[in-house]
């Protein structure tokens, strides 16, 4: 593999924790992930986002800072990573999430934060529609999540995209999963592992699985 340190992301949903889990265990590659369940604001969130949209933002942004501030600390033995996010993650969320005032200072945490961490070699954006993503959802079973309206799940799908297609300091591999499984579609898995091996060159690259 040419990419030494990848990103997925994706909307709520889409399958980032899965894909990254199984793409490190077929490659042997570190693997970083995202814990939901240690940020207490978060079933909070999604009673009253007003109330709790800004302690919330702030603990994820501080957890994903810390887990990724040890990029540069390369494992010697696992040159590779894998993470299921990427740093703007927080800006993005942030800005469908927050007030103006809110959003103003949270903005000024982020930038020192941001400057001071690694960009991946190439992030990989798992794309599904909103109706997949309202079954996933369902299916995963989280309780906190199952009352998300498709109307935020399409802000921040909308959020996403329009980063991307702005973003030039690293490629950007597509993968519109809104029709497969990858998990129980072997050739659909395979056909994603032939993707991500590939050399990119910056520039967004859009592939239906």
């Amino acid at each position: 593999m040419h990419y030494k340190y990848l990103a997925i992301e994706g909307n709520i949903g889409s399958g980032k924790t899965t894909l990254a889990t199984m793409l490190s265990k077929d490659y042997d590659i570190r693997l970083i992930l995202e814990s939901f369940a240690e940020n207490p604001f978060l079933p909070k969130f999604y009673e009253n986002p007003d109330r709790h949209a800004f302690p919330l933002e702030l603990f994820f942004m501080a957890e994903r800072y810390h887990q990724l501030k040890s990029l540069k600390e390369q494992d010697l033995f696992q040159p590779q990573i894998i993470s299921d996010y990427f740093f703007i993650k927080s800006k993005l969320f942030a800005k469908n999430n927050l007030q103006y005032d809110e959003l103003q200072l949270f903005y000024s945490l982020y930038d020192i934060m941001f400057s001071s961490l690694s960009k991946p070699d190439i992030l990989i954006y798992l794309y599904a529609d909103i109706q997949r993503l309202k079954q996933n959802i369902k299916k995963r079973g989280r309780e906190f999540e199952q009352n998300i309206s498709a109307d935020y799940l399409q802000n921040i799908q909308e959020k996403y995209l329009d980063y991307l297609r702005k973003q030039d300091d690293f490629p950007v591999l597509l993968l519109d999963v809104t029709s497969v499984d990858f998990v129980s579609d072997t050739k659909a898995y395979e056909h994603i592992k032939e993707l991500i091996i590939l050399p990119y060159d910056k520039g967004i690259y859009h592939k239906v699985i």
